[in-house]
């Protein structure tokens, strides 16, 4: 009697069946990012107020009164960010056009100076390929499609208020599902925590960064400080490109409004602060087992930003971070977690 063939799938169909399952589900996301992104912007705020719903529950305040308490600190600092950024943004948009006909004139006298003592570049055809504005153009149009988003504001208060009060009983529901002590759900458990730990830590480390850089700004004299502060906080999510992406702006606003020095103060207070707070505090607070690879920060940016636009690029990192805590919470999933590691992990453990 012959053998029965194999007629099931084989590793390479089983990987293309994957592949096409996963740009199915991207191509998913991107077709109804106007649905997804209010639904993660609500995540990502109630990973960070859910422990101060914890605390305030700890001290005697019934849940109700503490997601009140919590989601009234969210309205008033929202709208004092609005309130505070809403003018700057709207006078630096209007004053655009000045700043990147600036930029590009410095640009121009720049490679006119090198001309002149016989270093020939052809200035123009650079410039037309590097615009040097465009990078003020990207700021403006981060920043406003960040607005955009928060338009729909109480769409997201609300979501973030249900939320909140899902995750009272969440856990209950994982350990009546998995039984108290079986090991779905401590992986559970673990997720929910180690994420939670990170995103606050983050988040102090982030508003840190961006209160220190707009004194320095403040301190120099370059315009919309507040505003940059901000960019900042957000991009302070993303490490390395984040920062670099952050202080392109103001530097580049201050080498138009001063000159060649205060630029350089622009460029030298961000790297003092993010090599301070970014690889110095953060990590010990952190632990180098919750750092991503460099490569992978940077195609998640640009991976994330494709999908979800410019909330995309913001919560690029706080998004792989919990794809990378998800893994290194399963058995089947630490070998990937452990490609998407910080080199810097492997170097301490020399």
């Amino acid at each position: 009697m012959g053998n029965v063939p194999n007629t099931g799938p084989s590793h390479v169909q089983q990987y293309l069946f994957n592949l096409a399952a996963f740009v199915i589900v991207v191509a998913g996301m991107r077709a109804s990012s106007e649905i997804l992104i209010p639904f993660l912007l609500a995540i990502f705020i109630s990973v960070i107020a859910n422990p101060l719903v914890i605390k305030l529950r700890s001290r005697g305040i019934p849940i109700i009164g503490a997601i009140v308490i919590v989601i009234l600190g969210i309205i008033a600092i929202g709208i004092g960010i609005t309130s505070l950024l809403g003018t700057s943004l709207n006078d630096f948009s209007d004053n655009l056009p000045q700043y990147k006909e600036m930029l590009n004139n410095s640009a121009a006298n720049f490679f006119k100076f090198l001309e002149d003592r016989g270093v020939h570049i052809s200035g123009s055809s650079i410039i037309e390929r590097f615009d040097p504005g465009a990078a003020m153009s990207l700021t403006s149009s981060i920043l406003s499609g960040l607005g955009g988003v928060l338009s729909s504001g109480l769409l997201i208060v609300l979501m973030v208020v249900f939320m909140l009060l899902e995750a009272t009983i969440f856990k209950y529901k994982i350990r009546h599902i998995f039984g108290g002590k079986s090991d779905g759900a401590s992986q559970v458990d673990s997720f929910s925590n180690t994420v939670n730990r990170y995103m606050l830590i983050k988040t102090g480390t982030s508003l840190a960064t961006g209160i220190i850089a707009t004194v320095w700004l403040m301190i120099i004299g370059v315009d919309y400080p507040l505003l940059w502060g901000f960019l900042t906080f957000l991009f302070n999510y993303v490490p390395t490109v984040g920062s670099i992406i952050a202080a392109v702006p103001p530097a580049l606003l201050a080498l138009i409004q001063f000159g060649v020095f205060s630029s350089f103060l622009s460029v030298a207070g961000y790297f003092v602060i993010n090599i301070t707070i970014g690889s110095i505090i953060e990590p010990r607070i952190l632990g180098h087992g919750l750092g991503l690879s460099s490569l992978l920060v940077f195609i998640s940016l640009l991976f994330w930003g494709w999908v979800f636009g410019p909330v995309g690029m913001v919560l690029s990192v706080p998004l792989t971070m919990m794809i990378k805590i998800a893994l290194s919470n399963s058995e089947s999933g630490k070998w990937m977690s452990t490609l998407m590691d910080a080199p810097m992990k492997f170097s301490s453990d020399k």
